[in-house]
């Protein structure tokens, strides 16, 4: 059992008196330490209930409802989360409903479906708050029953004073327990005598999911509501010159044509504003048929620009300026330039030892090149969201990774207090990072602002898959230098892309080699990219780990071991001091794939692949077996060990790492977005090529390490490993390396 302080920042908790009985509700400030519910048929639901913005609500019969604060895109968090929170309030899960929580900077902190990062971020303010409340509920009992709180033990929502016999529900003390302080201090559970957290839970929104009820943004209705949709540039570098508006604006059912610009000119961007097209044309009517139609009859003309700027804030809030490049790009033009980059000097972001020198002595070198193209994050539910905007506030629904950040940016927009823009989140239909730039928010907010009316814009596909926000695209040269004996004495990486590169300079193999070298570069564009589904780490990864196997076989060792015995040089005695990777951790999930694969006991005959990678503070090693069916490769099985930390829901755990590993095989093998002039070559799913049920691994295994580390990130690290996992079994399998994705092409024709 451990003892931890509850008030060290008075945001920690903000404790609601409520107005009735039988209802006890706290509120959560989440980093204060570092739209349905899920209700059983058969549950009771209280006569007191109080819908309030509050973390935690327990009704007069012990029901407990627990708010759900950060979006869900799919990474189960919905489920999760208030798991955590009911396990140190000792409550029976039968008994919690779940529901998810509005935006509410004032009660919740990092509202924000990103970098794997909403357990990690909030595991011990989640647990705090159960155990207060389990705490405040127990001093409400102990002053009913005039016995001391030390006699009393609760267990399933019960409380118990064994020496007297007495027992009675949560919901019997929930009205006097909102009345007593928080406490100073609490008790969390001991890990071994979790009941909830590290057992398996269903989904909270499961049955309503595949029975299809309305918990996505597409859903979302009112009366009285518009449907909207835009119409952007057809290429990247192009801006809107002028429209038929008049036309479009009488056909059936339209209720307006017009253009608007998503942002002030004035306006200083967030990260989360990104977007390539400013000034587009909004077509607003009665029903999705009608505005499509009309979509299709407008005939807009547009212009090349010259050059576009504009100020913008980073990740971490550092103001910069940016400079949109003009021109008209095309995907011939962009391999020649970086064809041409790459051989220029770069920039050096990390070296170790003597490295030119290790290169100059060496007996022989090996070098590779690696590359990847823009990619689409194609969400199953296109871009959409409503709006309703009154002359002094606004309420927008729908499905969002970055809340926070746009509701400021609506704010702004809209020329409304911030307090007066309110954001209600929707389950999303997918993301991996497209969710993260909410452009269609401020899209949305200003045509209800123009229209006076609730609205709903809905994308199409081609739209979403043309408007961006897109993977960047990558190159990566990497080297090594090996002595008479095979020996490695030198490595060297220089990545690249356009217009940002992949370059992680301080992980594996960095800290493990004496003379270790990386440079990086990059070429601007005036298409827009974004975060992608483990941001750079899925190129790094397929680039590294697919080299690190061929210089096994050139050096005649087994590639696990190889890895291990790197890893060994970095536990021991490590090479810099800026290794962001625990070289224990990395070692042991490779260790446990070697065992769980059965590489040197089960090899014979398989061609077989194995890879491992370190991101989002996880550890992941996977083995890929493929098989040949009538000559052609077919994966067959996966294996992959997952360091993930304490794992909160392990079925939903490995659901997660399982879509991961199909998703990985997918982009490797198909995913590719081209340009030609600006115009992206792909704009739907029969140019897009995304992995087919058939094509999916026959079987994946996953094993995740058990121990008591902090939770760290799982919705990204399974990811990228997988890939190169999958290009060295294809290797065995067909003699081909594979340096160029998508494998289905492996070319990098200029």
């Amino acid at each position: 059992m451990t003892r931890i302080k509850t008030t060290y920042n008075r945001r920690s908790f903000l404790k609601s008196s409520l107005a009735a009985g039988g209802g006890l509700l706290i509120g959560f400030n989440w980093l204060a330490s570092g739209c349905s519910t899920n209700a059983p048929k058969d549950l009771v639901i209280p006569e007191e209930w109080f819908e309030i913005n509050a973390y935690l609500k327990i009704g007069d019969n012990g029901v407990t409802t627990i708010f759900s604060p950060n979006p869900e895109i799919g990474q189960n968090v919905k489920t999760s989360m208030p798991m955590i929170v009911a396990e140190e309030l000792d409550i029976d899960w039968k008994n919690v409903l779940v529901e998810q929580a509005p935006l509410n900077t004032k009660k919740y902190t990092r509202q924000l479906a990103g970098g794997s990062d909403s357990i990690r971020t909030t595991f011990t303010a989640l647990r705090m708050a159960g155990a207060s409340a389990r705490l405040m509920l127990l001093t409400a009992a102990a002053q009913a029953w005039d016995v001391s709180v030390d006699e009393l033990t609760t267990e399933d929502g019960i409380i118990f004073h064994k020496s007297s016999g007495k027992e009675a529900g949560y919901g019997k003390f929930a009205s006097a327990a909102s009345e007593i302080a928080v406490p100073e201090e609490v008790d969390l559970k001991d890990l071994g005598d979790f009941k909830i957290v590290g057992h398996s839970q269903k989904n909270v929104d499961g049955l309503k999911i595949v029975t299809g009820k309305p918990l996505f943004g597409l859903d979302y209705k009112v009366d009285g509501m518009l449907t909207a949709m835009i119409v952007h540039p057809p290429a990247f570098g192009m801006k809107l010159k002028s429209f038929n508006a008049a036309e479009v604006k009488s056909m059936p059912g339209i209720k307006d044509v017009f253009a608007i610009n998503v942002y002030n000119d004035d306006y200083s961007r967030q990260w989360s504003d990104t977007t390539s097209f400013t000034e587009l044309v909004a077509i607003v009517g009665n029903t999705t048929w009608e505005v499509w139609t009309a979509k299709l009859m407008l005939n807009a003309e547009w212009e090349p620009f010259d050059e576009q700027n504009y100020k913008a804030a980073g990740w971490g809030g550092d103001s910069r300026d940016v400079t949109v490049p003009g021109g008209l790009e095309s995907s011939s033009d962009h391999r020649k330039k970086i064809i041409a980059e790459a051989s220029k000097d770069a920039r050096v972001v990390r070296r170790d030892g003597n490295p030119e020198e290790a290169f100059k002595k060496a007996a022989k070198i090996i070098e590779r090149t690696y590359t990847a193209p823009f990619l689409a994050h194609s969400p199953m539910e296109p871009m959409n969201f409503f709006a309703d905007v009154k002359e002094d506030s606004a309420t927008l629904v729908g499905p969002i990774q970055s809340p926070e950040p746009m509701q400021k940016t609506i704010a702004e927009r809209l020329g409304l207090p911030v307090e007066n823009v309110e954001v209600q989140m929707t389950r999303m239909g997918g993301g991996f990072g497209r969710r993260l730039y909410g452009h269609f928010m401020a899209e949305v907010a200003v045509i209800s602002q123009k229209m006076k009316a609730p609205v709903k814009l809905v994308y199409t596909r081609e739209d979403e898959m043309t408007f961006g926000i897109y993977r960047p695209m990558y190159h990566a040269v990497y080297r090594a230098a090996l002595d008479a004996d095979n020996k490695l004495i030198g490595f060297h990486v220089k990545m690249g892309g356009i217009p940002q590169n992949a370059l992680h300079a301080n992980r594996f193999p960095a800290g493990a080699i004496d003379n270790y070298l990386a440079e990086s570069w990059s070429v601007d564009s005036n298409i827009s990219v974004g975060a992608f589904r483990a941001p750079g780490s899925n190129f790094n990864a397929a680039a590294e780990q697919s080299f690190l196997d061929e210089l096994t076989e050139v050096m005649g060792v087994d590639p696990i071991q190889f890895r291990l015995d790197l890893l060994k040089r970095a536990q021991e005695s490590p090479v810099g001091e800026n290794n962001d990777y625990d070289a224990a951790r990395y070692a042991g999930v490779l260790e446990d794939i070697r065992e769980k694969s059965g590489w040197t006991t089960n090899s014979e005959g398989k061609n077989r692949g194995v890879a491992a990678y370190f991101c989002h503070r996880s550890y992941v090693a996977q083995v890929v077996d493929i098989v040949l069916e009538n000559g052609e490769p077919k994966v067959d099985h996966v294996y992959s060990s997952v360091d993930c930390g304490i794992v909160i829901n392990p079925d939903a755990a490995r659901n997660m790492s399982e879509g991961s590993v199909v998703d990985g095989i997918g982009t490797a093998m198909y995913g590719e977005i081209t340009f030609n002039n600006g115009e992206p070559e792909q704009s739907n799913f029969d140019g897009y090529r995304l992995i087919r049920h058939a094509e999916a691994p026959k079987k994946i295994d996953t094993y995740f390490i058990e121990n008591d580390i902090h939770p760290t990130g799982l919705g990204e690290p399974p990811y990228p490993p997988v890939m190169a996992a999958l290009a060295n079994a294809l290797y065995k399998a067909t003699g081909t390396r594979y340096y160029h994705q998508p494998f289905i092409k492996n070319t990098f024709e200029v």
